[in-house]
């Protein structure tokens, strides 16, 4: 599962949650792959990308970017391509996600997220 897929998934289906998201991540198998750089892509995305969940995802695979978003961003190729890196490039293998209103764990396998319901929970 790529990091720019983590972005996006959310726990609101469950029933009683109200927003279910960031969704707290835990890697425990990480692969890194090779990607092309593509800046056009990556500032693309920004308005999509909730920050601070990919900030801390950052933090989870040992990668340092701004805690905040920067202002001018757009123009940082630095920055960019730490982003492309951590969206693109780090594919995780193994691991969970967790509800952060109701504890529930997902698991991811072969880096395949399992989001699947109970009955008793829609």
């Amino acid at each position: 599962m790529k990091l720019l897929t983590y972005n996006f998934l959310t726990s609101k289906c469950i029933r009683g949650v109200k927003v279910g998201y960031p969704l707290k991540l835990n890697i425990v198998e990480k692969k890194e792959v090779n990607a092309d750089f593509n800046s056009e892509f990556i500032t693309r995305m920004l308005p999509r990308l909730e920050w601070s969940a990919i900030s801390a995802a950052a933090t989870n695979i040992g990668s340092d970017i701004p805690s905040s978003m920067p202002v001018d961003i757009q123009n940082d190729m630095e920055t960019l391509q730490k982003l492309h890196h951590i969206l693109l490039e780090v594919d995780v293998v193994e691991g969970t996600l967790e509800c952060p209103e109701t504890g529930r764990i997902f698991p991811i396998n072969n880096g395949i997220p399992n989001m699947l319901l109970n009955e008793d929970e829609v």
